[in-house]
């Protein structure tokens, strides 16, 4: 009996077991505290931001920037389609309405030109747009050289979903610091975690004063509980900031070696008529990617099957035999725009992001599987892109 090979499971050692004892043994349990406030300090020098507010998740971050920036009933969110429905989901929260964009097909991440069409295009019908999420999928920062410059000319503020990427950088700029704001998330399987939460990022400090005040029930500056508009409670606590902080003390090498392990898959299967996103023509690496889900997309020939008269895709087929060998395979995020909870919305399409669902599958990639773990993930992926159905 072999035990399951998990996707990306957390990795944790004795430097983050020494923060969170210190959190214990300094009698700061309850929410918020020292550890909370040097987290904060320590992710928005890392990333090179002004500000940063520490939350319960990455949804919450996102939730609380739209807010801020006017999300309501009767506007408009244009966002990334390939994504976590967590993205949407902080949008629907306010009572905006989500228009979706899909991506290109290097690596999934959303169309730049399509995104400021998305825009112009709402505009041009008299509908009030207040912000534009684009996702950096899987580690991989959005190409933001267009988006950015071209948004502002629009005058549509840039919220960055960087839930996946911290530590990626593009442009010489780290992932996190594009737009008006930026959120992380540090859930169980990002890059680095403190078993859950996120957090906001921005130069705009009336921003995340706001996000604050709204993080932690909207309570008013007065010796009582004065409540001027509704609230949340959405801090991080100041256990689970220690343990983000052992976390962040260790994330330059937990990435190298998501990197490592990319390398290998890369050498192993490059020739089976697949690609993996982040790699250039000559199969090299992108030193700005994170590495934080290793992502293959197969040829639309290789493991195609039928079954009961239906098409099974290849992603399908690749997920289905790894799972039956307690190997932990997924799909690439299935588009909104697809989702039957989104159906009534809105979307600028080209079929890229339908077209990866169906041939792309993340990889295991967490930094404390071992070099026989991975050979076995090579050994049964060979097998199936390989094997003639």
């Amino acid at each position: 009996m072999t035990d399951r090979i998990l996707m990306s499971q957390a990795q944790v050692s004795e430097v983050e077991e020494r923060y969170v004892l210190d959190a214990l043994r300094s009698g700061w349990v309850a929410p918020l505290g020292p550890h909370v406030d040097a987290f904060e300090r320590e992710v928005a020098e890392r990333v090179g931001v002004d500000h940063a507010l520490a939350l319960s998740s990455g949804t919450a971050a996102l939730h609380l920037a739209l807010l801020h920036l006017g999300a309501r009933p009767g506007t408009k969110v244009v966002l990334s389609s390939m994504t976590f429905a967590a993205t949407a989901n902080a949008v629907v929260y306010t009572g905006a309405e989500p228009v979706f964009v899909d991506g290109v097909a290097d690596d999934g991440n959303v169309d730049p030109e399509l995104m400021l069409t998305a825009v112009r295009t709402l505009q041009a019908e008299g509908e009030t747009v207040v912000a534009a999420i684009p996702v950096d999928l899987f580690g991989r920062a959005v190409d933001y050289s267009v988006l950015e410059p071209g948004l502002a000319d629009l005058g549509v503020p840039l919220l960055e979903d960087a839930a996946e990427a911290l530590g990626a950088h593009v442009g010489g700029r780290a992932a996190g610091s594009f737009g008006t704001a930026a959120a992380l998330s540090f859930n169980g399987n990002k890059i680095m975690t403190t078993s859950g939460g996120g957090m906001l990022l921005s130069n705009d400090a009336e921003l995340v004063d706001h996000a604050r005040k709204l993080s932690t029930q909207s309570r008013e500056p007065v010796p009582w509980y004065e409540h001027t508009e509704v609230g949340y409670n959405y801090r991080l606590s100041n256990v689970l900031a220690a343990l983000g902080r052992g976390q962040l003390e260790r994330l330059d090498g937990m990435i190298e070696r998501r990197r490592a392990i990319r390398d290998r898959y890369v050498d192993a299967l490059g020739d089976l008529r697949v690609r993996f996103p982040g790699r250039d023509a000559a199969g090299r690496a992108d030193d700005g990617d994170n590495c934080w889900l290793t992502t293959m997309v197969v040829d639309q020939t290789v493991v195609e099957e039928r079954r009961s008269g239906l098409e099974t895709t290849p992603a399908d087929k690749i997920v289905d035999t790894m799972s039956a060998a307690d190997i932990e395979v997924r799909h690439l995020w299935k588009p909104m725009h697809l989702q039957p909870v989104f159906a009534h919305c809105r979307a600028f399409t080209t079929g890229v992001s339908e077209d990866l669902f169906r041939r792309g599958v993340t990889l295991p990639s967490g930094p404390a599987l071992t070099d026989d773990q991975i050979d076995r993930v090579i050994d049964h992926l060979t097998r199936v892109l390989t094997t003639a159905e």
